[in-house]
């Protein structure tokens, strides 16, 4: 189990979006490169040629991946960036847990 999973609200700690605070969803995640795709961060203009999906061609924009240590998982519950750590349940599944210290609940 990974720490940071799709569909999961994460903050950005480090890059050119650090400053304004930005969050976003995770869209996609590449565990073996260790890095993800956050929704509307990091966004690249790409120059694509007329296809038929894209009949006209031109200037697309869209997210690049960034690494997985430059973000920082939004708890649901305490809606603060957090640290991920990792319980056993009675029924021998593994669940995230909040590292915070008043809050602890489940992700």
């Amino acid at each position: 189990m990974k720490k940071i999973q799709k569909n999961d609200t994460v903050l950005i700690i480090s890059g050119k979006h650090r400053l304004s605070k930005k969050t976003g969803r995770v869209l996609k995640v590449f565990p073996k490169k260790n890095r993800i795709i956050v929704e509307g961060v990091n966004i690249i203009k790409r120059h694509t040629r007329p296809t038929q999906e894209l009949p006209q061609g031109g200037i697309v924009e869209k997210e690049a991946p960034i690494h997985i240590s430059n973000v920082k998982l939004v708890c649901p519950k305490c809606n603060r960036p957090t640290r991920v750590g990792f319980r056993l349940l009675e029924d021998g599944s593994k669940v995230r847990v909040c590292k915070l210290e008043d809050c602890g609940e489940m992700i």
